[in-house]
């Protein structure tokens, strides 16, 4: 059996994708924020001497590291409401669980990153009389941002395909609008090819952008 593609359907309310589209790039880029704040945080509470600070970074890593990722919508948006006795929209909650599951792998990110520079060029920042922070402003964070740039990037590119999870939460990102627009057309293999193509697009394009920075900053090292 032939199959004839027809994607009028798809360009007759192509609208629709491009808001899912601008919703899908908003809540990606305010999780990246959030979850590098949140990440930066855990990354020197793992880096602290003190257990009381270590052991809880180290066990909220854990948990997001090994459990769903639609587990976490599900709680934010479901369970969080009851224990708190709070309303949390749709856009709220993903931006939640978004940001602290990004914010425990960015930790990781940056951890590693810091860890990587030599022990020789910290001894030598001390032998030079520099402070932790003198130390950590001038000599360790710029060689260990340029390190961390691919994985960082890797990882905002898997959390920007995770956003598709809100719609299980019915925020009109990308994917509930391509069901939206799949209930009104039937025309689910041109609807979901459409959005793969622009998937594909976004992240080229944002991969493009990143190794343009990482460059640059190679340059400057």
């Amino acid at each position: 059996m032939s199959y004839r593609w027809d994607f009028g359907p798809v360009f007759q309310h192509f609208d629709m994708l491009l808001v899912g589209l601008w919703n899908t790039v908003l809540i990606a880029a305010i999780s990246i924020l959030c979850g590098v704040v949140v990440g930066l945080m855990l990354a020197f509470m793992r880096l602290s001497p003190r257990m009381a600070l270590r052991y809880p970074a180290t066990a909220f890593i854990e948990f997001y590291r090994n459990t769903p990722p639609i587990i976490h919508f599900f709680w934010f948006f479901y369970a969080l409401p009851v224990l708190m006795n709070i309303s949390l929209d749709p856009f709220v909650a993903a931006i939640l669980a978004l940001s602290t599951q990004s914010g425990a792998f960015y930790a990781e990110v940056f951890r590693g990153g810091i860890v990587s520079i030599e022990t020789g060029q910290w001894e030598g920042g001390k032998a030079l009389g520099m402070s932790y922070r003198q130390l950590m402003r001038r000599v360790v964070l710029p060689q260990a941002l340029a390190r961390m740039v691919p994985p960082f990037v890797e990882r905002s590119f898997e959390l920007t395909k995770t956003t598709a999870l809100a719609s299980t939460l019915a925020y009109a990102e990308l994917l509930y609008q391509a069901m939206q627009l799949n209930s009104q057309s039937f025309r689910p293999l041109e609807v979901y090819s459409t959005i793969a193509v622009m998937y594909l697009v976004l992240l080229v394009t944002a991969s493009g952008l990143a190794r343009l920075a990482e460059i640059r900053m190679t340059a400057y090292r």
